[in-house]
């Protein structure tokens, strides 16, 4: 479906500090924009929390025509627990590999010029030492499902996406919504999919017209709905309308009004500021460790 777009994929971070050097260290990456919150997100977009929280959106370029990360900070959470279901981030960049020998920043060499290396947190990204080949160097996200075919009946049936590569005996697909965004990888586990309570989300965005469509299609072919179609504010932002699905191994989808995203996600040129602003303002360790305890798990 050409009107829909791969937006984001939403991480859970512990330490923003570390996380940002990452970020825009390493991958070399831009703050696209920076939101902090009081309360916990109607969808929740910072996961089942509902204390003060920000979110963070990272990436190579504006969102309108990026695939980013948004990186969601729970005050007074210090880590998550992975689980087996996020298996990777493959992104196109010969710099990235670059800064990552620079700064000492550990990769294991994979072969054919790609690298594993690991976000703080765990997450792993796996980076190509190429030019990428498309404007956006963010390539797939790499997801862990329990039966490829159930799967991509559930993302290319129903949700429309197209079917680029299928391998049954590797026991993967790469799908997506237009050739020149980031794709979606599809890569089967033996056993179940364990999402613990590092899980992320992946967002896309359509009209917003067929947001009601979607969900009705969902609920006539009898599929999770975690959060109905509801409208979410940001302060001083445009409102913008959700509905988060789930897939058959669990997976959480977000699907966003297109029209009100792109007014949302523009680029902030105080993003910056406002992060490290955030970040220094951010006492939350200092008083765990004058309390002598550590921060919560999530």
């Amino acid at each position: 479906m050409a009107n829909r777009r791969a937006l984001h994929f939403v991480f859970k971070v512990g330490n923003r500090f570390e996380t940002a050097c990452f970020y825009r260290d390493v991958l070399g990456m831009k703050i696209l924009r920076h939101e902090e919150f009081q309360d916990g997100c109607k969808a929740a977009c910072n996961g089942p929390y509902d204390g003060k929280w920000s979110k963070t959106m990272v990436g190579y370029g504006p969102e309108d025509d990026h695939f980013v990360t948004e990186l969601t900070y729970n005050y007074g959470i210090g880590s998550y627990q992975l689980g087996n279901d996020f298996l990777g981030i493959t992104v196109a960049s010969r710099q990235a590999v670059s800064n990552a020998r620079k700064l000492k920043w550990p990769l294991s060499e994979m072969g054919d010029g790609v690298f594993e290396t690991k976000a703080p947190g765990g997450y792993k990204f796996y980076l190509q030492d190429c030019s990428p080949p498309q404007s956006d160097p963010v390539l797939k996200v790499t997801l862990a499902v329990s039966d490829l075919q159930k799967s991509l009946n559930y993302w290319s049936n129903l949700l429309g996406m197209k079917i680029y590569e299928e391998d049954e005996k590797k026991q993967r697909a790469l799908l997506g919504y237009a050739d020149n965004q980031c794709k979606l990888e599809l890569r089967a586990i033996p056993g179940k999919v364990d999402h613990a309570t590092g899980f992320g989300r992946i967002a896309f965005s359509c009209p917003q017209k067929e947001l009601s469509d979607l969900e009705d299609l969902m609920k006539r072919e009898n599929q999770k709905i975690l959060t109905p179609l509801v409208s979410l504010d940001t302060p001083g932002k445009a409102t913008v309308q959700v509905i988060i699905l789930a897939d058959p191994d669990g997976h959480e989808i977000c699907f966003v009004g297109d029209e009100a995203f792109r007014e949302l996600s523009k680029v902030d040129p105080e993003g910056n500021k406002l992060l490290d602003d955030a970040i220094s303002g951010d006492k939350s360790d200092e008083w765990f460790a004058a309390q002598k305890k550590p921060k919560a798990t999530g």
